[in-house]
């Protein structure tokens, strides 16, 4: 599949993973057991998790960590698919 088509699939695709102050380590168990039942997985960057980084660098953590791609960042959500 295409980006473009994952990008359209994800549009309204719920929240199903928030990163907070801890950061992505204690969400990257929850993120990989979401991609492995479902094709994508959308999580929201809360502005205490980002500290001095951006949406892009955590989402590209997130991804790294959970063996997936990041689909696309928009505001402080990234859509991730495996």
């Amino acid at each position: 599949m295409s980006n473009p088509d994952l990008r359209a699939e994800a549009h309204d695709l719920d929240v199903t993973v928030w990163v907070g102050k801890g950061g992505i380590e204690p969400v990257v168990d929850e993120c990989s057991d979401q991609l492995a039942d479902r094709k994508l997985v959308k999580a929201k960057f809360l502005r205490a998790a980002r500290g001095g980084t951006t949406v892009e660098e955590l989402a590209e953590e997130l991804a790294e960590a959970t063996n997936a791609d990041v689909v696309e960042t928009r505001g402080n959500t990234a859509v991730f698919h495996r």
